[in-house]
């Protein structure tokens, strides 16, 4: 058995999709068709189509419902339940937020005004977002809402493509997306997948390594887009319910077996911070978090267990 690996962008992202298998042909044929499906879903959650379910419900924000396919219905559905379970520290309809605010860069010399910040994001609200199981659709009741699925569409595209190619006959394999990862299955020498933690201080370097398998790991850091202001560093991060960014942890990463939970807890975690974040994760089913702050001492969730390992 040989592991055949394929790098591309997808969904505005990195992706890097790996199985294992006989035959580079058959397992080229098993890339293409996780390939085609990130490309589906691109299509139905981006918001650089005009035509995509999200651009349509975005267009009719104030004016109607829009009647949208079960997996988007049940993607905002799961959405709205991970809002209420981080108090709204994660929110789809974050994408309301005027963009000037976003615009955080190395020139940056002072913060927006808190009241001016909290004003630009009254729109932000997960609560707001009316479903109609019954007939299918999705009603943003507010002009000027919007939702975006940045925060979780990675995940469900890897978790997608990773059941598409399971289906095809690939048991051993990972899905990549921007650091976003499922793996399952075992290398060709039977041991776990070994996925390494990027070092909050330095985007190039490995700060730590899990073996894995049957897991997906999402890791949220303030590592490569930040801000200094007064010597202290602000993530480009920004708590949804203030419009600030968000300040005392480097990075956070996630263990679950589910790269769409992953993906979608990695940034509110951050946001609630060390205390809040790992409460939080400690009560839940077979999620684990990895913390640094921004002193640089790690923190850890009840189940995991760091230890010096040399490799």
């Amino acid at each position: 058995m040989t592991i055949f690996k394929r790098a591309m962008k997808l969904m505005g992202n990195h992706f890097e999709m790996t199985v294992v298998g006989e035959d580079e042909g058959w397992a080229e044929q098993r890339i293409a068709a996780g390939v085609a499906e990130i490309r589906r879903i691109e299509r139905l959650l981006t918001t650089f189509s005009e035509e995509s379910e999200t651009a349509l419900i975005n267009a009719n924000a104030g004016i109607g419902p829009v009647s949208v396919s079960l997996e988007t219905f049940g993607l905002i559905e799961r959405s709205i339940r991970i809002s209420g379970l981080t108090q709204g520290a994660f929110d789809i309809t974050y994408g309301s937020v005027d963009k000037r605010l976003w615009n955080f860069d190395t020139t940056m010399t002072k913060l927006p005004d808190a009241a001016v910040a909290k004003e630009m994001v009254r729109l932000i609200d997960y609560r707001k977002i009316v479903l109609d199981r019954a007939r299918g659709t999705v009603f943003l009741p507010e002009r000027g809402m919007r939702i975006g699925f940045g925060g979780i569409g990675k995940g469900y595209a890897a978790e997608m493509a990773k059941a598409v190619m399971r289906r095809e006959g690939v048991t051993s394999g990972v899905v990549n997306a921007s650091g976003d990862l499922t793996a399952w299955g075992y290398q060709p020498n039977g041991e776990c997948w070994t996925i390494g933690i990027v070092h909050p201080d330095a985007a190039g370097r490995i700060f730590s390594w899990l073996d894995i398998t049957d897991m997906a790991v999402a890791t949220s850091g303030n590592y490569e887009k930040y801000v200094l202001v007064d010597g202290k560093r602000y993530s480009h991060t920004i708590d949804p319910r203030t419009g600030l960014p968000v300040t005392g942890i480097k990075s956070v990463t996630i263990l679950c077996p589910n790269a769409e939970i992953a993906d979608a807890m990695a940034t509110p975690v951050m946001i609630m911070g060390v205390r809040a974040g790992l409460d939080l994760v400690n009560q839940l089913n077979q999620v684990e978090a990895i913390l640094i702050d921004d002193g640089d001492k790690v923190h850890t969730s009840n189940n995991i267990h760091m230890r010096a390992k040399n490799k």
